[in-house]
């Protein structure tokens, strides 16, 4: 199951994101769902994704489940998939933020702990980036409930490494390895990142990777934004060498973003 889905975003015309792909390729990789044969052309993720100016503030988000898709069933089928479809066409709403990103930013609070990223983060000082803490667990709790999640932090060093931890000694680890954006027009934006992600439920540990490709569009006082997660296996999975850089779990949601009051 996949537990956290990063909420992915937009770049400037200018294309202040660094790592952007060729015009085009993440645009029409969203057009071919679900006949992905591999992971997207990504860069090593560097410093923190950079969004648009009309991006900050906090929004109010209505995430909706529209299909998903086992490409490799009835071979593999990743553990969860199946009991996922309860959330096909349910809506889901939680807040997510984004702020001007500064060296000397640093947020403390009971649920709420980001210390100050110094060298990823100065790389970013005056950007729009998002608030990874807040915008994790508001995802987190909206999908699995307020009691499930105890936790969540992102690396002092990095805001790339992200640790979730669950009731009853569970605990996600989502590293961010990769990543590129487009920005085909001024009010529309393509993002990918690409995830290694280490969950772990004693005494078992599950490893795999998740790709996050997500085309928002601004419209007069909201974003629509079509989004699409793909689950791939990792080389400790039994089933690795049937799957290879195929994904075997494809979940597309559109999502719908309005101002917060």
């Amino acid at each position: 199951m996949v537990i956290v889905r990063a909420i992915l975003s937009l770049c400037l015309a200018l294309l202040l994101l660094a790592g952007e792909a060729q015009a085009g390729q993440l645009a029409n990789r969203l057009t071919q769902f679900s006949a992905w044969e591999g992971k997207p052309p990504v860069q090593v993720a560097e410093g923190d994704l950079i969004y648009p100016d009309w991006m900050e503030g906090t929004w109010n988000v209505t995430s909706t489940l529209v299909d998903l898709v086992a490409p490799l069933a009835p071979e593999v089928v990743t553990p969860g998939f199946e009991s996922n479809r309860r959330h096909l066409n349910q809506p889901v709403s939680f807040q997510v933020r984004f702020e001007a990103a500064s060296p000397n930013n640093s947020h403390y609070s009971i649920w709420h702990f980001q210390p100050t990223i110094q060298n990823e983060k100065s790389k970013s000082a005056g950007k729009v980036v998002a608030d990874r803490v807040f915008n994790g667990l508001n995802i987190a709790r909206a999908y699995l409930g307020d009691r499930a999640i105890k936790s969540v932090k992102v690396d002092p060093n990095s805001p790339n490494r992200q640790i979730t931890s669950l009731t009853s000694a569970r605990q996600l680890v989502s590293v961010i390895t990769g990543r590129a954006s487009e920005t085909p027009a001024p009010d529309n934006f393509v993002a990918t990142e690409v995830a290694q992600q280490v969950f772990r439920q004693p005494p078992q540990i599950y490893f795999n990777t998740v790709e996050t490709t997500t085309d928002y569009q601004r419209l007069d006082s909201s974003i629509e934004a079509d989004q699409v997660t793909a689950v791939y296996l990792s080389p400790q999975e039994p089933d690795y060498f049937k799957a290879v850089e195929r994904p075997v779990a494809l979940y597309r949601y559109k999502l719908e973003l309005v101002p917060a009051q």
